[in-house]
């Protein structure tokens, strides 16, 4: 959702112009989390070095600020246009400057250049705010305005005056090109930035509650971290979308997510998973009273798709909970529960705040996130890390794909004491090796999506219906179709067809029936021929070699992938339907990264 990119120089000479340029750019690397304006603050004048710790008059040096409607490029041609019309010297250089940019994705108040961030105290600016998220207790700040801590006994990293430059960004990819050290900063903490030194203050909240105070800062020290990305890994390459880019990328980001923890020593010889995240909590969550599956869109999609799997080796119960809807009905979860948290970012605020509440409830609560050092991957008890690689396009594609590998590969780490179950498990771990050629080969149906895209790219509505494992498939593939071609689609139960849903089958309203062979497999040909009844327009996944079986006489268009073993088929199931909703997107005009209304990360509830 919203981004922040600031960059400070500290003894350091750059032009305004250099200063502005670096700020848009940091911007548009936080383009893809979706926003709807946007806003940027530089200092009016430079300040000699040797009044460095002077205290100024007022308004010597005001910031600018400049805010707009709409898409960075829009900002940018506002920002020059003011500096020609206010001759502005571009190549004013600055020994020290604060600049900071924000992307704003509305939700109190509508996209305009008042509501913009950033946020001014007046007209003389005299300090500016930029936030993410929303401001829930705003009327409260409203009435006290005049509070406030002054930061006293700080322990700076560094006092020196030695050069230095500093960058703060909401989302790593606006670093990686700049530097790849980094702080992470944690809840309830702030950065004081003073003559070139830094430091970190914690509140404790909790504790002023409890008695009734105002929250005292305490200083904290922290090592830095080192980003483990490259600049590549942000760029289309010669793909002309993200989302593009990001499908066909899923053979190797597969093969990441793999890589280290697949054990396959020889014919006849041992086969097994090696999860480091996990290793000591196997055993815990072996006894748990049940796993819970916690996730919000993709990742709840996700989860569902390896349901069935986990609840079969581990011989647990499974539930599923919507994030959101956890929290709103204060579910039950328990001590001798396993919650399973599993969110692309790392950092979507349902998730978290579901996290908030296990914890307090005593379960062991065990993280899934495509994000190191995210907030989900600090504040979890263990977890795995799907290493799918950076995801920019505001659908999930190659994450969704990673995140079922990794709950099949939990399933089988925690299934490994089970002797009944060893030939199953042992056939599974054959096929993940296999995988990513599997999907280099579905990857050729690109021209036939894009034809069948052709054919519905005028349709108003789409039905898929799945069942089994590709129940999960049916709501994925559905809402990638929503979320970017703005086509409406639902995903649906196959079981529950004649509970309603029949009502809607017709001859000129599209449907996707997912008939892959596994144990559903014989009801599904069943749906077929009960829509096929009722002259539904139908198209049909199914195993490669079974149009025939299930469109006999060319009766519906199918669609023919490879056969993997079921726990595995959502991940080849997804992938044309990943290529489908790409194309409609294309075909309708519409911003295939950036779809209407929606961002990558959800920070807000």
């Amino acid at each position: 959702m919203c981004g922040i990119f600031a960059y400070l120089n500290y003894n350091v000479h750059r032009e305004r112009r250099y200063i502005l340029e670096l700020l848009f750019n940091g911007l548009r690397r936080l383009e893809y989390r979706g926003y709807d304006s946007a806003g940027i603050s530089i200092d009016s004048d430079s300040v000699p070095s040797a009044d460095l710790g002077r205290n100024f008059p007022a308004n010597s040096m005001n910031p600018l600020v400049f805010r707009q409607e709409g898409k960075i490029d829009q900002l940018v041609r506002s920002v020059y246009e003011e500096v020609d019309e206010t001759k502005l010297n571009l190549d004013q250089t600055f020994s020290v400057h604060a600049g900071i940019a924000h992307t704003r994705w509305a939700t109190h108040g509508p996209p305009s250049p008042r509501n913009s961030h950033p946020q001014s105290s007046g007209e003389g600016n005299e300090f500016l705010v930029v936030h993410n998220g929303i401001v829930t207790n705003y009327v409260e700040l409203k009435e006290n305005s005049d509070g406030g801590t002054p930061f006293n006994d700080v322990k700076f990293f560094t006092t020196t005056d030695n050069p230095k430059e500093l960058f703060l960004s909401s989302d790593a990819n606006a670093l990686i090109e700049h530097t790849k050290q980094v702080l992470v900063i944690e809840d309830d903490e702030v950065v004081h930035l003073k003559d070139g030194g830094i430091s970190i203050l914690k509140f404790d909240s909790d504790n002023a509650k409890a008695t009734g105070g105002l929250p005292r800062p305490a200083s904290v020290q922290r090592a830095l971290s080192i980003l483990e990305m490259e600049v590549e890994q942000i760029k289309k390459g010669n793909y002309e979308h993200y989302m593009q880019k990001e499908i066909h990328e899923q053979p190797e980001s597969l093969k990441t997510t793999m890589s280290g923890r697949l054990i396959q020593e020889g014919p006849g010889k041992v086969k097994g998973i090696l999860l480091g995240g996990l290793k000591d909590y196997l055993k815990t969550i072996r006894r748990s009273r049940r796993i819970v599956f916690i996730g919000c869109g993709t990742s709840y999609n996700a989860a569902l798709a390896a349901r069935p799997f986990v609840e079969e080796l581990s011989g647990v119960p499974v539930s599923m909970e919507i994030a959101s809807d956890l929290l709103d009905r204060q579910g039950p979860i328990y001590r001798e529960d396993t919650a399973v948290f599993v969110s692309q970012s790392g950092e979507t605020a349902d998730t978290l705040l579901a996290l908030d509440y296990a914890k307090k409830n005593g379960a062991l609560c065990v993280g899934i996130t495509n994000t190191v050092g995210s907030a989900l991957a600090r504040n979890t008890h263990c977890g795995i890390h799907i290493n799918a690689g950076a995801e920019i396009g505001v659908a999930s594609t190659k994450a969704y794909t990673s995140q079922i590998v990794v709950m099949t590969m939990l399933a089988l780490a925690v299934g490994d004491d089970s002797i009944s179950s060893k030939s199953r498990r042992e056939a599974i771990i054959d096929n993940l090796f296999d995988l990513p050629n599997k999907v280099r080969g579905v990857l050729q149906l690109d021209d036939e999506m894009k034809d069948l895209a052709k054919l519905l790219m005028d349709e108003q509505s789409l039905l898929m219906f799945g069942r089994g494992y590709n129940y999960a498939t049916a709501l994925e593939g559905a809402l990638k179709v929503k979320e970017v071609a703005l086509m409406h689609s639902e995903g649906m139960l196959a079981g529950e067809m004649k509970h309603g849903p029949l009502a809607l089958v017709d001859e000129t309203l599209p449907i996707v029936v997912i008939a892959t062979r596994d144990a559903c497999f014989s009801k599904q040909q069943s749906v077929i021929q009960q829509l096929h009844a009722r002259k539904g327009r139908l198209i049909v996944m199914c195993t490669k070699g079974d149009a025939s079986v299930v469109c006999p006489g060319g009766s519906c268009r199918a669609i023919e992938v490879p056969e993997v073993e079921d726990c595995l088929q959502p991940v080849i199931n997804i992938i044309p339907l990943q290529l489908l909703a790409y194309h409609l997107t294309v075909l309708r005009g519409f911003d295939v990264d950036q779809p209407r209304n929606l961002a990558k990360s959800v920070t807000t509830q």
